[in-house]
């Protein structure tokens, strides 16, 4: 039986690596896979996804996959869709959809939070209907799990702001709730207390 999965993570946790390499392990035994993401992901052109080691593949937008008729999905023996995060809920229930209706796995990629520690759309109605969820894990600068995904600018951590602003290491990091809380960014931050 087909399943919706979730896998998320802190930023930095190499989700998209692992949606490449996911990719790639289906293609390499000759299976057909539908790769994706979402509209709002053009950091690296619209449809390309790309990991932060150097993996790349082209790929759809899942725009284009809401758009397509059943009988061209079923053609496919998985689905992979990047940064899910910024999924509305509507297009999560169509991947849905995808697994219970047509038996075709869906595995999804992206962060649980923003950096106010909130939910995003996308990852609210998977945690609430996905059949699998698993944490793709890293670590604060302390060595403790990273759970926070922390915004921040050459003043420290950014605590307002709009939900979405795309971005990377130059303006994001994975920490810990108890530095994120403390707005500790390094060890430089830790010794100054």
């Amino acid at each position: 039986m087909a399943k919706l999965y979730f896998y998320y993570g802190a930023m930095g946790s190499s989700k998209s690596a692992n949606a490449l390499m996911a990719e790639y392990n289906y293609r390499e035994r000759g299976q057909k896979v539908l790769l994706a993401k979402t509209n709002l992901d053009t950091r690296d052109g619209v449809h390309t996804i790309r990991s932060r080691i150097g993996l790349e593949r082209e790929c759809v937008l899942l725009s284009d996959i809401c758009a397509m008729p059943d009988e061209e999905i079923q053609k496919y023996d998985a689905v992979i869709v990047d940064e899910i995060q910024f999924a509305r809920k509507e297009q999560i229930d169509f991947l849905a959809r995808i697994v219970d209706e047509l038996n075709v796995p869906v595995m999804c990629y992206g962060l649980r939070t923003d950096f106010q520690l909130n939910l995003f759309e996308g990852s609210a109605r998977l945690l609430a209907i996905a059949d699998e969820i698993k944490e793709i894990k890293t670590v604060c600068w302390c060595g403790k799990k990273a759970i926070c995904n922390a915004r921040y600018n050459r003043n420290g951590i950014v605590r307002t702001g709009e939900q979405i602003m795309l971005g990377a290491n130059d303006e994001y990091i994975a920490l810990c709730r108890k530095h994120f809380l403390e707005g500790k960014l390094s060890a430089d931050d830790e010794k100054k207390n």
